[in-house]
């Protein structure tokens, strides 16, 4: 039986805003991708996510970002490569005081926005987030797009690469992401959400946003918590999952 992890952004909130449904969410993911304070997230939150994972047996994983909590990580920038790399061990070593205070912990790495992006392509900035979980621990698996320069260097260092896949986000025909700020970059249709969930599980293929249908091999699948509708929409997906034979389960 195929199988596939199904994971979703969680904690991206701060003080008293919350943009993510995580109690209902977490009833349905497999692995928690929590945000660590840089773009969302605060230390309540992330101690509360925690918590919930734990007693819910859902992995836990350190969403990592850039330093950019007004623009919720998601505009670019330039931070040097060292820099980077230690504030990338830093929301690592937070989130783990309280995954490990709910009797977890943290068990992968995935870029966030922008810096997920960009380490696509970029073999500084790449390896710079390698260093980083390096530094922090060097057993942690990474979580990325196919073909991604982290994916890459992570192998290269020793480090678990795990492929993700998006159902709910546009493709280019290279396999990447089409920019949010282009039209049709976030995929609305809840329906055709659930059917790409289904294609790339059990293909390994999407339609692209030009038609082409692309080749996507990826052991996780993501679903955007800020999304309107994510729990039921999440609950949906993993219900069709099942329903083709597909056995949902974390990768780590």
């Amino acid at each position: 039986m195929t199988a596939i992890d199904l994971n979703a952004d969680l904690g991206e909130g701060f003080g008293r805003w919350r943009l993510t449904d995580d109690e209902q969410l977490l009833s349905v993911v497999t692995s928690a991708n929590v945000a660590c304070g840089f773009h969302a997230g605060d230390a309540a939150t992330m101690r509360r996510v925690c918590e919930l994972a734990a007693e819910r047996g859902v992995t836990i994983g350190a969403q990592v970002s850039y330093r950019d909590l007004a623009g919720f990580g998601r505009r670019a920038m330039d931070v040097p490569p060292a820099e980077l790399a230690a504030e990338v061990a830093y929301q690592i070593g937070a989130l783990e005081v309280f995954a490990r205070a709910a009797g977890a912990r943290v068990a992968y790495v995935k870029p966030h926005g922008a810096l997920y992006n960009r380490v696509v392509h970029d073999e500084e900035q790449a390896a710079a987030v390698v260093d980083g979980v390096l530094l922090a621990d060097g057993s942690l698996p990474v979580l990325g797009l196919p073909g991604s320069r982290v994916l890459e260097l992570a192998a290269g260092a020793g480090l678990p690469a795990v492929t993700e896949a998006f159902a709910d986000r546009a493709y280019t025909d290279e396999g990447t992401l089409v920019p949010r700020d282009r039209d049709g970059a976030v995929v609305t249709d809840p329906d055709a959400v659930v059917e790409r969930s289904v294609s790339l599980a059990r293909s390994g293929t999407v339609a692209a946003h030009s038609g082409a249908h692309i080749r996507v091999r990826a052991r996780s699948l993501c679903l955007h918590g800020d999304t309107p509708g994510a729990v039921e929409l999440a609950r949906r997906v993993r219900e069709r999952l099942g329903a083709a034979g597909v056995r949902v389960e974390a990768f780590a």
